[in-house]
């Protein structure tokens, strides 16, 4: 993009840091990675990034292919942003970015629900030998479809129908019962709780992944 920094530098990290390296991109990358946004979703998600820089980089990254800005068709006729097929493939190096970065201590600040969310996939153990579940997490008016299998995790956004369980809780309180050892009469729990049991001990606590 014309006008934009650069390293340059051949290497192919150089020239993707040229992509990503700016501060605020990765994580408007997270807030996209479990589906399309407005502009509003993404503020709301990014509490601490102005309006103006959000803008800029929506309009470096769509400038570069990561992600592109389309209107939903009628009812909802809203404006999003979504992931293209280049930016989706982000996915398993902010994965494995997030893991590496889950053993640095926790900074003062909020936890958003697409984080913890991804958190999840971040954590997931297969060496645990889960078995199945599913569940409904519950995050304020977020939604998300989580199916644990013996050896894989998948989750979406949206209602999960035909779930053994609903766990709903904000955040911060979701990820003290999964990781730090708070009880699950923290969370609001409707269903199978030996399903939920099982659910939480899919995740390993943060840097023993």
């Amino acid at each position: 993009m014309a006008g934009k920094r650069s390293y340059g530098d051949r290497c192919g990290m150089a020239r993707a840091l040229d992509v990503v390296g700016d501060r605020w991109a990765l994580l408007v990358v997270r807030e996209l990675l479990l589906g399309p946004k407005r502009f509003t979703d993404l503020r709301a998600g990014l509490p601490r990034v102005t309006p103006d820089v959000l803008a800029q980089r929506l309009r470096d990254l769509e400038a570069d292919g990561v992600l592109r800005h389309l209107k939903l068709p009628p009812p909802a006729s809203a404006h999003v942003y979504e992931l293209t097929a280049r930016g989706e493939e982000l996915e398993p190096v902010l994965l494995e970015l997030g893991r590496w970065g889950s053993a640095e201590p926790f900074p003062a600040g909020v936890l958003g629900a697409d984080a913890f969310v991804l958190a999840l996939k971040t954590m997931f153990d297969p060496g645990r030998r889960n078995g199945d579940a599913r569940v409904e997490l519950r995050i304020g008016e977020d939604r998300y479809d989580a199916q644990l299998h013996d050896d894989r995790f998948d989750v979406a956004r949206g209602a999960a129908d035909g779930a053994q369980a609903t766990i709903e809780g904000d955040p911060a309180t979701l990820a003290d019962v999964t990781w730090h050892g708070r009880s699950l009469d923290a969370l609001e729990i409707t269903g199978d709780e030996r399903a939920v049991k099982r659910f939480l001990r899919a995740f390993a606590a943060p840097g023993a992944a």
